[in-house]
């Protein structure tokens, strides 16, 4: 930090000025104010500022930069990489400001920049109005959208970032710009997939779409069946409607009414089939599925924000996880996948993924920097565990799944799935001639990259 006067003098006024909370290591909050999703992360900022306005972002902005200070920024606190924090710098933490303002007739919904999925499917619903989320109800909004945004709906509604309609900002200076189609076009493109490199994005104006019925089927099943569930919702999602979604998943069989005792604690190989409408055409759907031999089977129609809790995992736990996009899914590939839920660390609550891209996905908008879009399906080992003596059989498992579907790569990457693995990963999440046009957008908004605790692009 800055010399103790001047540190000293900037922190009271800080304390004054904001209208939030002003948090420091001599704080009794503190610890709890720092912890993240993954428990694995243990930072320790110099100042976490709870702000509660666009105004307090600006404050603390302005704050950072008058003493020199790194700064991070915090929505939901999911990134694997733990960026939402830093040591000896300041977090700006968005998690006061988490309205959602929905505004029906212009199917449009104002979301600020702390707001969780969860603020955003519970506000929408009541309206039979959605829009893609992610898969966890925790997640934060600002952060998933402007990674691109990959969720449930999105072979239905494209991806979050194609629904993305303005986005209010503080830039590294303290001003405050909205950007949109309109107003600050170069930097709106940015935000399609740039991630919080440009600003702290204090709200989101985002496209609804008519929901007005969910359901979904979730089947459990032997490992040995695995194989054959996988191609079976392979070839349901490869000829079926945009409505379907879903994913495979080995898992820890959970404690849960649905399973039974005998299997809690095994390994055991999920189907979870979504569809964006009602419960009839599902089930017809799911036919193969339910004809192959099953230990578990859940077939029910649901609310959207009943669906995004499903596989909520808990805060604090440790967390490593990545992700590859793949060009197809040939039968190869299903084997390669399914052989390695056979290292699985169990019982954990690690899952080993695989999800679908495709329809509304790949039909979307080009021009923007996500280029996994043309990938056909993502595989996503999700390394979840509470004991720190499994750390290193954990991150040896999703690193040797990356290794396994290496040869299917489609060349391209979500980051959001990723942690902090290189300069040549963020190139992969954003294309290389994007990430050369990303790079003069940086340097227009934040050549001095203030904003680097992300999936950083530097000023060109």
């Amino acid at each position: 930090m800055a010399p103790f006067s001047k540190a000293g003098t900037a922190l009271a006024a800080l304390r004054e000025d904001l209208a939030g909370e002003v948090i420091t290591a001599d704080d009794a909050g503190y610890d709890g104010a720092r912890a993240v999703f993954n428990g694995m992360i243990d930072r320790r900022p110099a100042v976490i500022a709870q702000c509660e306005s666009t105004a307090d972002v600006v404050t603390a902005v302005r704050f950072a930069r008058e003493l020199d200070l790194k700064v991070a920024v915090r929505g939901g606190g999911h990134s694997v990489a733990g960026m939402s924090l830093n040591d000896g710098g300041l977090v700006v933490d968005l998690r006061r400001m988490h309205e959602v303002t929905v505004h029906p007739a212009a199917k449009a919904v104002h979301v600020e920049g702390g707001a969780t999925m969860s603020h955003l499917d519970r506000a929408c619903q009541p309206y039979g109005l959605a829009t893609t989320g992610g898969r966890a109800s925790t997640t934060g909004v600002g952060g998933f959208v402007l990674g691109g945004g990959s969720g449930w709906l999105d072979r239905k509604f494209g991806l979050a970032v194609d629904n993305l309609l303005g986005v209010d900002l503080v830039t590294a200076d303290g001003e405050a710009v909205t950007a949109t189609a309109e107003d600050h076009p170069e930097l709106f493109w940015a935000l399609h997939g740039g991630g919080g490199n440009f600003g702290v994005a204090t709200s989101l104006t985002l496209r609804l779409h008519e929901l007005p019925a969910m359901s979904m089927a979730m089947l459990m099943y032997a490992p040995a069946y695995g194989p054959e569930a996988a191609r079976r919702f392979r070839d349901l999602l490869d000829d079926g409607p945009v409505e379907a979604g879903g994913g495979v998943l080995y898992l820890t069989a959970p404690p849960e009414p649905f399973v039974p005792p005998h299997l809690v604690g095994t390994l055991l190989c999920g189907v979870l089939l979504t569809y964006a409408g009602p419960l009839e055409p599902l089930r017809k759907l799911a036919g193969p599925l339910l004809e192959l031999p099953h230990e578990v089977e859940v077939v029910t129609a649901l609310p959207y924000a009943d669906l995004q809790c499903m596989i909520d995992d808990p805060p604090g736990m440790r967390n490593y996880w990545s992700a590859e996009y793949v060009t197809g899914l040939p039968d190869e590939l299903v084997e390669v996948f399914c052989a390695r839920a056979r290292t699985m660390p169990v019982p954990t609550g690690t899952q080993h993924i695989l999800f679908p891209l495709g329809g509304a996905i790949a039909d979307g908008p080009s021009q923007y920097p996500v280029p996994y879009r043309d990938s056909a399906w993502a595989v996503h080992p999700f390394g979840i565990w509470e004991d720190p003596a499994d750390d290193e059989r954990c991150i040896r498992w999703v690193k040797e799944v990356r290794a396994d579907v290496r040869p299917w790569s489609s060349g391209a990457v979500y980051l959001n799935f990723t942690g902090d693995e290189g300069a040549e990963r963020v190139a992969q999440g954003m294309g290389e001639e994007n990430l050369r046009r990303l790079r003069a957008v940086k340097r227009q908004y934040d050549p001095d990259n203030v904003f680097r605790f992300n999936h950083n692009i530097t000023p060109a």
